[in-house]
């Protein structure tokens, strides 16, 4: 499909969906992984309450334009896989752990030669959370919620325990000079491997 008749695709079902809330049977509606253009294209159709997106402390590439259109047009912004698709909870460790089947063991980010390198940042924000009394996920949790009041990050679990932990990142205050910190080496750039 050509990025045209994509974009129509996506405009024309903005208007069927403005439409259901017309006549009460949605109240909002909200984008997933949607460009900046996209967005700009939908939110003139009928404004877009949310959009969902991949945000995390390895996961930058949305600072570039997604977030600032999300801020300009007052949209909400939902950020899944906020823990680095579990990296900041178990670090390196995380591949060996997990079954066959599992996407993320294909991921080029969780590959050797690239896991390598990026468990230097899961070592560092462990070294932050010590110091900070938390846990390594807390941190990373922590610093999306410092994004602003228009961002809510969704972490997946299926452990009450991970639950719990996550709750606690919401008592995790960040200095500037730690925010600071946490950019000096988890920057868009500094990941190795692209997302998918």
């Amino acid at each position: 499909m050509s990025f045209l008749k994509f974009l129509y695709h996506v405009i024309y079902k903005v208007g069927e969906l403005k439409k259901l809330v017309e006549e009460g049977k949605v109240k909002y509606i909200g984008l997933s992984e949607a460009s900046a253009s996209t967005i700009r294209r939908a939110h003139a159709v009928h404004p877009i309450t949310a959009v969902q997106v991949e945000w995390s402390l390895w996961s930058r590439d949305v600072e570039e334009d997604i977030i600032p259109t999300c801020r300009e047009l007052g949209i909400g912004i939902v950020a899944y896989s906020p823990l680095g698709r579990g990296f900041f909870s178990s670090g390196a460790n995380l591949v060996e752990n997990l079954p066959n089947d599992d996407f993320r063991k294909y991921l080029p980010r969780f590959q050797a030669e690239n896991l390598e390198h990026n468990k230097t940042i899961f070592e560092r924000v462990s070294d932050l959370a010590a110091r900070k009394g938390c846990t390594p996920s807390q941190l990373a949790l922590a610093w999306v919620h410092h994004q602003g009041n228009n961002v809510c990050p969704i972490p997946g679990t299926t452990k009450i325990e991970n639950f719990n932990q996550n709750i606690g990142a919401l008592s995790v205050k960040l200095t500037p000079e730690e925010l600071a910190e946490l950019e000096s080496f988890a920057s868009a750039d500094a990941v190795k491997g692209g997302r998918y």
